[in-house]
């Protein structure tokens, strides 16, 4: 019965925030972003190439059991988590690039995962189109929605948008009670391991790294990408873990709850050091 309950909040939770997504995202300034060829390629340089490349690394390299390399892999290969717009507010970072890189993660991840996941995790009887389905259902189609209904009917997007935000973090706070209830088991056995630890130190190295190695990215652009990377997109993590037969329920504990405290954790950090270093850099340019 909880099992039914948390899949059920598990679909609110990734319908619910794309949907919210959709009904904010300024489609006009998101696709000018686009036209921003070094912003663009390096998201997917970092986003889609050397994020989950050093997931598979580190999956393969460290002494993680199947089900925390399974759940690192499916983190390293989803960026783009909501809670994005919320690191970015706290950062004083771009708004309008932080909604070209939701737009790109969002469609990018669709077509990437269901190629990928049977690539890098080992030993599953998936097809492509088994992944595709529920990250198209749950991913693009609210997402594409939101959109639609902005350009359409703004005004009313505005309203229904703080409705659709607080109904989705509720369901979000019911769906992370269930999952450590429902997994309390694998959560407590996870204590001791590299499962939380593993995913922190590869959002760790990649956040670092892409700021660091900017390769002439400007400093707005610099943060979004940064911020994006430590906000992996839990949701989509999770989606193929609950269609795939017989998945380990670890794999579920690591993906979710642990996935989770890694973006709130990371991205607040990593925004709180971002906000500091803009004031600097507006105190330097006034003097």
């Amino acid at each position: 019965m909880l099992d039914t309950i948390l899949k059920i909040t598990l679909v609110i939770f990734m319908f619910g925030n794309m949907l919210d997504m959709g009904l904010r995202l300024d489609l006009q300034k998101a696709l000018k972003g686009l036209r921003d060829v070094r912003f663009v390629v390096l998201t997917l340089f970092w986003g889609y190439i050397v994020c989950p490349g050093l997931g598979y690394l580190m999956a393969i390299t460290l002494p993680l059991s199947a089900p925390y390399a399974m759940a690192l892999i499916m983190v390293a290969i989803a960026p783009g988590n909501p809670f994005l717009a919320i690191a970015v507010s706290k950062a004083r970072a771009d708004v309008n690039y932080a909604a070209t890189f939701m737009l790109l993660a969002s469609v990018v991840t669709v077509v990437y995962m269901p190629f990928m996941v049977p690539v890098l995790v080992k030993g599953l009887s998936v097809t492509p189109w088994m992944i595709a389905k529920p990250m198209l259902v749950l991913i693009l189609l609210p997402m594409v929605f939101g959109v639609f209904f902005r350009l359409r009917w703004e005004s009313a997007a505005a309203k229904v948008a703080p409705f659709v935000k607080k109904a989705t973090g509720l369901d979000t706070i019911v769906m992370l009670i269930l999952l450590l209830y429902v997994y309390r088991k694998g959560l407590i056995s996870s204590a001791g391991t590299f499962a939380l630890g593993s995913q922190v130190l590869l959002v760790a190295i990649v956040a670092s790294a892409a700021y660091w190695l900017g390769f002439g990215l400007p400093r707005p652009q610099k943060q979004i990408l940064v911020l994006g990377i430590c906000c992996r997109n839990v949701g989509a993590a999770l989606a193929p873990l609950f269609i795939i037969p017989n998945v380990d329920p670890a794999a579920i504990v690591a993906t979710g709850a642990l996935g989770t405290f890694v973006v709130i954790g990371s991205s607040l950090a990593v925004a709180s050091i971002l906000a500091k270093r803009a004031v600097k850099a507006e105190a330097e340019d006034t003097a």
